[in-house]
């Protein structure tokens, strides 16, 4: 359990974003919420510091998120993330940054693509738990028959980000 952890918060067009860094700037959690208390339980508890430092910026994670935002989808792609969990959701999670911006996955193609393809509840349970939304695109998951399913920071944002990454890909 790392002492301490910094964050920032920034504005997006679909509303704050805030990031939890290690200080080694890896990412522990994020989402869309100016509310850090929504992010701190989804650390996993090794990995939940004891302290959390609030800064203007974090470095090239706020850097990435405003790129991202601004129509560049690749910035988030390099940017370490630190979460925990068992063999197979740790290697969907690896998995899940792979999935390409605008072209979205069904759940039984990333179960598949995760090398589970009978394990399509267990891949859901992995974007379920994935902490650190955006930089791990569990955005990129929608249910068989193409509906958005489920997404912590609601349906409205995971549309967007689909729409977003569509666009930016097509243009």
């Amino acid at each position: 359990m790392p002492d301490t952890a910094l964050s920032a918060t920034v504005t997006t067009p679909i509303g704050p974003f805030t990031a939890v860094v290690d200080t080694d700037g890896a990412v522990l959690a994020s989402g869309w919420t100016a509310d850090l208390g929504a992010l701190l339980p989804v650390i996993h508890a090794s990995l939940r510091p004891r302290t959390v430092e609030p800064r203007t910026e974090l470095g090239a994670v706020t850097a990435a998120v405003t790129a991202f935002h601004a129509g560049d989808p690749a910035a988030i792609d390099d940017v370490p993330v630190r979460q925990r969990s068992g063999g197979f959701v740790e290697h969907a999670w690896d998995v899940l940054r792979t999935v390409e911006p605008g072209r979205p996955l069904t759940y039984t193609q990333y179960a598949a693509l995760s090398g589970r393809p009978a394990a399509v509840r267990a891949a859901a349970m992995a974007c379920a738990r994935n902490a650190a939304a955006l930089f791990v695109p569990c955005h990129r998951i929608l249910r068989t028959d193409g509906s958005l399913g489920g997404f912590r920071w609601g349906l409205d944002v995971k549309e967007w980000l689909l729409a977003h990454e569509a666009h930016t890909i097509a243009a």
